[in-house]
């Protein structure tokens, strides 16, 4: 059973059809990417995920039953546009939301100072938003979605406005969050952020699904046979039928290779012809990119 499904979802707004049947399978326990360029439709699906807007005709499972009300107590949404009070202290909308998540004061309060010291924010409870930079004040509004533990968690462009080392701290988070049992759907335009941390992805464009599955498989079945090979010795001057050169690049100690697979054949004969005229450091496929996939389904789509 999955924890989370769409099912023929559709939405239309003022003649613009936003959803036209989108399904998705969101397994518990996953990271899961909800993927398409800008008014693709995620933010809709988000929302009807959400309960803040109704599709016109699908439905959203929750466990297998039919999502309700009550089921928003236990979602934690981190919306792309941040939706922060800028005069108020940090300490005290915090745990305003926190509360308004179902815990109470004492509960809130607790929580709030052991994820502050986590983030080694605790001297800010006292400062108002306002004098905190974007990316400070996206640690605040992530403490506040995950402070009730919620089961499902709905990430949309969570690294926005985070320097490298605060979108690793956030990474390692999200990565614990998973462990701890947390389904968490992650919408982001940031594909290595999806090669590192999605199980699963659902891409769409123009408001419908256009490719759905296992990060790992999806680079798989778009992979265009193209080898690295390093060799200790060169040059590599070496020509086949069995191989086109894409790239050649001799430093001082090894040469690098860029080769693809021209006639299908086992990637161990390539392997042995190159062994039978140079000593083989390393010989790996190179498989396409998230980022690669992305644009060119939406090219093909478009």
């Amino acid at each position: 059973m999955f924890y989370l499904e769409t099912k023929n979802v559709v939405k239309q707004f003022a003649g613009h059809r936003a959803l036209n049947g989108v399904s998705i399978q969101v397994p518990k326990g996953c990271i899961y990417g909800l993927l398409g360029p800008n008014g693709a439709g995620k933010t809709t699906l988000i929302r009807i995920i959400n309960r803040i807007t109704a599709p016109d005709s699908g439905e959203v499972l929750i466990n297998g039953r039919a999502s309700d009300s009550k089921d928003i107590y236990n979602i934690g949404y981190l919306p792309e546009e941040r939706g922060l009070y800028k005069k108020m202290k940090v300490g005290e909308q915090a745990l305003f939301l926190a509360q308004l998540k179902g815990l109470s004061k004492s509960e809130a309060q607790e929580k709030l100072d052991l994820w502050f010291r986590k983030f080694d924010i605790l001297s800010w409870k006292e400062k108002k938003v306002e004098e905190l930079s974007k990316g400070m004040q996206q640690k605040i509004q992530f403490i506040t979605t995950v402070i009730h533990e919620p089961d499902l968690l709905i990430l949309d462009e969570p690294f926005s406005g985070f320097d490298p080392v605060n979108a690793e701290i956030l990474k390692n988070e999200i990565l614990e969050l998973k462990e701890k049992g947390k389904t968490i759907i992650l919408s982001t335009h940031n594909m290595e952020s999806v090669e590192e941390l999605c199980d699963h992805i659902t891409l769409i464009n123009k408001s419908q699904a256009v490719l759905q599955g296992k990060v790992s498989d999806i680079r798989s079945r778009y992979r265009q046979h193209i080898f690295r090979v390093k060799v200790a010795d060169g040059p590599f001057c070496m020509k086949s039928p069995l191989f086109d050169q894409l790239s050649n690049n001799q430093h001082e100690n090894h040469t690098e290779v860029r080769l693809q697979n021209k006639n299908g054949v086992p990637n161990s004969e390539i392997l042995k012809l190159i062994a039978d005229r140079h000593e083989i450091i390393s010989f790996e496929e190179e498989l396409p990119t998230m980022n690669d996939i992305f644009i060119q389904t939406v090219t093909q789509n478009n």
